[in-house]
């Protein structure tokens, strides 16, 4: 029996057991279950399938599945009477707020190549910005991306720029509380030019700004295809990071779907005594409540060390 069918077994007979046998699989999903040990986060969306477009509803629907905690990418972009609805639902709910981005620079290389006054500003504003956010949904991190490396620069110069402009962000956010989380991505599969692609050089880059609101995003499937070795890497950067998002490789859907062994690393990182988030950043591996319901599954297994 592979993986997926132990999963999927498992499943069925703790959802009799639990029903008796006039139980029905729709009142299974709508009942409270136990809550998860660790606080994995899915992002709206992920179970729309099962609880409809409502965002309102989709926090609703992961709570009574066991999840502790949500993020979103897009959080800043939401009207303000929607992030404070989120807000208060969450809060009823007893759900951590996660990562939402407030700095991505896919686009260009400005962060490593420019130390200006404009700059400076602007970086200013927008983390004022990103602190009001937080406030309104109680986040307590935010994913940055540092931008495109240049081919025209050294690049040890860029990591100068590079350290001198988080130090500005960070005399913004550390008042506030606000900790910035660095994301280093990949080159191969998703993002190629970007200047932040592996643990090692997140973590130098923290002892560099030496700023508590300056720290690492581990993207463990963005780490596996750029170098692999996770579980080495992240204990050699532990103090640096303060925030995990998962993924399978390849394809980036939910664990048990490609070759991280995720059980391993969830109770490796809960023995360290991890209490933060750990951001559910793929997709499902199949389409419909069906795919949502193994994306659940995979979670409960991988939980279950």
């Amino acid at each position: 029996m592979d993986r997926r069918e132990f999963i999927t077994t498992g499943a069925a007979l703790g959802t009799a057991v639990a029903l008796g046998t006039h139980g029905t699989i729709a009142e299974a999903r709508t009942s409270n279950r136990a809550k998860f040990r660790m606080k994995y986060a899915p992002h709206f969306g992920m179970f729309k399938n099962s609880a409809g477009d409502d965002p309102i509803d989709q926090l609703k629907f992961a709570a009574d599945q066991g999840f502790t905690a949500w993020e979103d990418n897009g959080m800043m972009r939401k009207p303000v009477e929607l992030q404070k609805k989120i807000a208060r639902t969450m809060e009823q709910l007893d759900m951590a707020m996660g990562v939402f981005v407030s700095s991505g620079g896919f686009d260009r290389d400005e962060f490593t190549t420019s130390t200006s006054k404009d700059l400076h500003s602007r970086l200013r504003a927008q983390m004022q910005k990103a602190i009001e956010v937080a406030k309104r949904v109680n986040a307590t991190w935010s994913t940055f991306v540092p931008g495109n490396i240049s081919l025209k620069f050294e690049r040890d110069y860029q990591m100068a720029n590079c350290v001198e402009n988080l130090k500005v962000c960070a005399e913004v956010c550390e008042p506030a509380g606000l900790v910035l989380v660095l994301e280093p991505l990949n080159w191969w599969a998703n993002h190629p030019g970007l200047f932040l692609t592996k643990i090692p050089q997140a973590c130098l880059i923290c002892k560099a700004v030496g700023s508590p609101s300056v720290k690492i995003l581990d993207d463990l499937y963005h780490q596996q295809v750029s170098e692999g070795n996770l579980i080495p890497n992240m204990d050699m950067a532990w103090d640096e990071i303060a925030y995990f998002q998962m993924g399978d490789n390849p394809g980036r859907k939910e664990p048990t779907t490609g070759e991280i062994n995720y059980k391993n690393i969830f109770k490796h990182i809960h023995d360290k005594g991890y209490k933060g988030v750990l951001g559910m950043e793929h997709g499902n591996s199949k389409r419909g409540k069906e795919g949502e319901q193994a994306v659940i599954e995979a979670y409960r297994y991988c939980d279950s060390f």
